[in-house]
């Protein structure tokens, strides 16, 4: 797997402090993984994060969408047939949990069209221009899988559609996060911050005051803005710059539009802010999609439906809207991208 050296949210310190601070990284998830602990002995620290990266190892290995895993076994039912087959309790609860906000979102986050996923090329490490099956996604799209397709009982599971493929890519890093922030709160530790590629959950604080986090620029090497982040707050960002292939002068990125079949056009960049609930993570990692997937007149719409009152469209760089919730709490940091930001009206969308 590629290293990615930029991430979609970059880790900024928010003050200096004489009180201890351990950082861990590992690559994880086919992204960076940054779990900064403050406060703590250097022991108690390592060893609470070396826990969590296990754990999260553990996670993209049973949820790994191309290689052995249990989900891919668990595809492999799905498209041979209505047979019940033996699920794991732990993916039970994701699919249950994915079906509810697939439903949420009207279909726009779907993680049942990995079959669509990998006919765009992106079921590998590397990515690189992919010839355009036009029947085959055609076929694909009207076969309509969606979560809902997939029945859950007493331990079992099947699919009433064989056309459904799992694959959590936009679901199991948001997962991990809420898992993470529940560790650190059960070993004792007060003040913590869990980077994973972008997508980042708050513990406490960072000294006298909150973790500061920046939103990195979609075609710059630095952050657009920087956000203070609460204990228990979330913000997760969906870009078209990491995963992608340009193919005839076009930029075709993994964030794919289920109703379509392509992936989509015209967005560089959405950032959600979420606040504290039991799954702030997922939400961090999944409320995104639907944003970035809508039309532009419909992106408030998505927002909402969503529950996300902070939010950030970057469409290009002179093209940039804000949620007016998440335009109180953003700071600039580049100034042209400030003089650009268009508040959005609830009522009246650009």
């Amino acid at each position: 797997m590629r290293l990615t050296l930029v991430i979609y949210i970059i880790f900024l310190a928010a003050c200096s402090s004489k009180e201890p601070m351990h950082n861990t990284q590992s690559y994880v998830f086919g992204t960076l993984v940054d779990i900064t602990i403050y406060g703590e002995s250097e022991d108690k620290s390592q060893l609470v994060a070396d826990e969590i990266i296990r754990d999260f190892q553990q996670l993209h290995h049973h949820l790994h969408a191309w290689r052995p895993s249990k989900l891919q076994t668990l595809n492999a039912a799905f498209a041979s047939g209505k047979t019940p087959v033996p699920i794991d309790a732990a993916i039970a609860n994701m699919i249950t949990e994915a079906t509810v906000l697939s439903i949420q979102s009207k279909g726009a986050f779907n993680p049942s069209i990995g079959e669509l996923i990998e006919a765009w090329g992106f079921h590998n490490d590397e990515f690189k221009p992919t010839n355009i099956d036009q029947e085959k996604i055609n076929h694909l799209v009207n076969a309509k899988p969606q979560m809902s397709d997939i029945v859950i009982k007493n331990g079992y599971a099947f699919s009433n559609n064989p056309a459904v493929r799992l694959d959590f890519g936009g679901y199991a890093k948001g997962y991990a996060l809420d898992s993470a922030l529940t560790y650190l709160q059960n070993q004792g530790i007060k003040n913590a911050l869990v980077n994973i590629g972008g997508n980042i959950i708050a513990l406490g604080k960072h000294g006298e005051k909150p973790w500061r986090v920046g939103i990195q620029h979609p075609r710059k090497p630095n952050a657009i803005a920087t956000i203070n982040l609460e204990s228990g707050w979330a913000v997760g960002t969906s870009g078209d710059y990491q995963r992608y292939f340009e193919l005839g002068g076009k930029r075709y990125c993994h964030i794919i539009d289920p109703a379509a079949g392509y992936p989509v056009q015209g967005v560089q960049a959405v950032t959600v802010l979420i606040a504290p609930s039991a799954n702030a993570g997922v939400l961090s990692d999944v409320a995104s999609k639907p944003i970035f997937i809508a039309k532009p007149q419909a992106r408030v719409d998505a927002a909402s439906m969503m529950g996300i009152e902070n939010f950030l469209v970057i469409e290009s760089e002179h093209h940039i809207y804000i949620s007016p919730a998440l335009s109180k709490r953003l700071t600039w940091l580049d100034k042209d991208a400030e003089k650009y930001a268009v508040e959005y009206d609830t009522q009246t969308q650009p």
